[in-house]
């Protein structure tokens, strides 16, 4: 369906680039940065593994450590200089599934290892909680890759002489159809933790539900790391020149039309 699309219908989405918060140089720190932190976050589910009853949990735990590992050992070749600058796009996906190992997988591990903790007699419930919350993600991925395909398709992202065009897709209303179901999931979920749990463990409830929707936020925002993902790719302009600087826009005939 992108393929239908235009360069023109990508131009703001060149901001992160442009400002260069997501150059080369940047993503090659934070692929270190981040590596540092899911050490830390898999010393947590290691240590909540040892107390929880959540079924499968040793086997949850050997195959996300593999997956850690192996981006890992990507982290540190991507964020050698003469490796980056040359596998831009690879390094651009290395980044991404980074940023949702860490930031979305690993908060919804350690949820599920808090909630064990206590429910330590109801596999069935734990199961079935962590049935409905994946299946509430799937719902908030897809809806939000309809949306952003949509505002892509009305032009939203292109150029143009509206200077509050970048910021439209934070506007209340383009969000309503990802608040509305992310909304109702969290609701859902908090009542069926506060039946579970009888009313008590707040503590557990707080905390399982916010890392939860940790989980949904990055999955909020894995439609548009897809796309840039796919301009990198299709487009040059998205990419930089050896010397640190952004490819400019070029038109059919190769004449520049935008730094």
């Amino acid at each position: 369906m992108l393929q239908q699309l235009t360069e023109k219908d990508f131009l703001v989405l060149r901001g992160p680039f442009e400002s260069k918060r997501q150059s080369p140089k940047s993503l090659g720190g934070i692929l270190m940065l981040g590596m540092l932190l899911q050490v830390l976050l898999l010393s947590a589910e290691y240590y909540g593994s040892q107390y929880s009853t959540f079924p499968f949990k040793i086997e949850i735990f050997k195959i996300h450590l593999i997956i850690s590992i192996i981006l890992a050992v990507g982290s540190i070749i991507f964020a050698i200089p003469s490796v980056y600058m040359r596998y831009q796009k690879m390094q651009y996906f290395i980044n991404t599934l980074v940023s949702q190992n860490l930031g979305g997988l690993s908060f919804y591990i350690l949820a599920l290892l808090v909630l064990g903790n206590d429910l330590s007699d109801k596999s069935e419930e734990l199961l079935t909680f962590t049935y409905i919350t994946l299946i509430i993600g799937l719902v908030i991925f897809i809806a939000t890759s309809i949306r952003f395909y949509m505002l892509l398709k009305k032009g939203k992202y292109r150029k143009g002489t509206n200077k509050d065009q970048q910021r439209r897709y934070f506007e209340t209303n383009s969000l309503l159809p990802i608040v509305i179901p992310a909304g109702i999931g969290i609701v859902f979920m908090i009542q069926y933790l506060i039946r579970t749990f009888n009313f008590g463990g707040v503590d557990t409830i707080v905390m399982s539900t916010l890392m939860v929707v940790l989980f949904y936020a990055m999955l909020f925002v894995l439609p548009e790391q897809l796309v840039l993902q796919y301009c990198k790719t299709r487009f040059d302009s998205f990419n930089y020149e050896q010397n640190g600087l952004l490819k400019p826009v070029r038109d059919e005939e190769g004449n520049i039309i935008m730094e």
